[in-house]
């Protein structure tokens, strides 16, 4: 029975000068018993979202809670300006681009030099991430330093460094560096009496010490344009961010389109596995009919409607109650209870 057919067949019997107190327990009984089923459809029919701008979101991404990995839950943010961006334990960075196929991410850093700032350099940060993700700095990236400190830091050409302190090559800072010679679009931004170097970080720890020491600092990818080698990668502004994708059969049978195409997510309260179809939710595959009917309903993303719920089984045992000592003493008086609209 529906809820508006509900309260139509109370108000009928109301105009009849029926009595009304088994109509109003049995339209609160209804009330609460469908309440949960009306914010679930709710939360089914708005969850996972596949783009955020023009940035397609993929397994194993989310930008809404339940979707994707668990492992990369609230990593990825859709802001109100449809921009996407990446939350790290330093800040919130825009993302230019994911890649699916190749597992990285592109970033930018506002707070990086770039080519309009010149020899002006501006407070910056240490870029981080969280070492418990599943992400790791791309070895295509390159750290640029300006003005460093010679007191502090080693900044020397590197292969003639290395040549002479093998066990210190790591902790150099190359002066000779191709892409110092020759800064992406901007070759001659810096002024000759700015010092620059290039060094990658092993950790975030010694990039921020670096930063300690340097005036500012930026970070340049290797961009794969598919030439010929040895001119198949351009150097361009920005952090490359590696990603696992974990891959389970239960997510490979969930997307198998064969068995109706699903989209791979997890319960937000327990984290385990469900596979998220058009009308439910279940721990297997959309077109497995095995499973049972109370099955059809589980892991709501979200959690939207834990305390509907909750207040509609204190509802539903109260109604039952009171029904039963009605019975005892009248007819039933909110319609004729058939199979179809029996609720006990």
């Amino acid at each position: 029975m529906s809820l508006m057919g509900s309260i139509f067949i109370c108000r009928s019997n109301l105009s009849e000068n029926r009595p009304p107190s088994t109509c109003s327990f049995f339209f609160l009984v209804i009330l609460l018993v469908q309440l949960p089923f009306l914010s679930l459809t709710t939360a089914q029919a708005s969850h996972c979202r596949t783009t955020c701008g023009d940035i397609p979101i993929k397994y194993p991404f989310g930008i809404d809670d339940g979707c994707g990995s668990p492992y990369y839950r609230y990593i990825l943010v859709c802001s109100d300006s449809g921009k996407l961006e990446l939350r790290t334990p330093s800040g919130r960075y825009p993302v230019q681009n994911v890649s699916y196929s190749e597992r990285h991410i592109l970033l930018t850093d506002p707070f990086m030099w770039n080519c309009q700032d010149t020899d002006r350099f501006r407070p910056t940060r240490p870029f981080s991430l969280d070492t418990s993700t599943h992400f790791s700095l791309s070895p295509q990236n390159e750290y640029l330093f300006f003005n460093c400190s010679e007191d502090d830091v080693i900044i020397q050409p590197k292969p003639i460094f290395c040549e002479h302190f093998p066990d210190r090559c790591d902790s150099s800072c190359d002066s000779a560096s191709y892409l110092c010679r020759h800064l992406p679009q901007c070759p001659s931004a810096l002024s000759g009496s700015t010092s620059c170097c290039s060094y990658y970080p092993k950790a975030t720890e010694s990039l921020r010490l670096m930063l300690k020491y340097c005036a500012s600092y930026t970070s340049v990818y290797w961009k794969d344009i598919g030439s010929p080698q040895p001119y198949d990668q351009v150097p361009e502004y920005g952090i490359r961010v590696d990603f696992d994708i974990p891959v389970t059969t239960r997510c490979l049978q969930c997307q198998d389109r064969v068995k109706g195409g699903g989209t791979c997510g997890f319960d937000t309260q327990t984290q385990n596995f469900l596979c998220l179809c058009e009308e439910r939710n279940i721990t297997t595959y959309c077109q497995d009919h095995s499973v049972s009917g109370h099955n059809r309903r589980v892991g709501v993303i979200a959690g939207t409607v834990t305390a509907v719920s909750a207040a509609g089984a204190l509802g539903v045992v109260g109604g039952v109650w009171y029904l039963k000592k009605v019975r005892a003493k009248a007819p039933v008086t909110c319609g004729v209870q058939s199979n179809e609209n029996r609720l006990f």
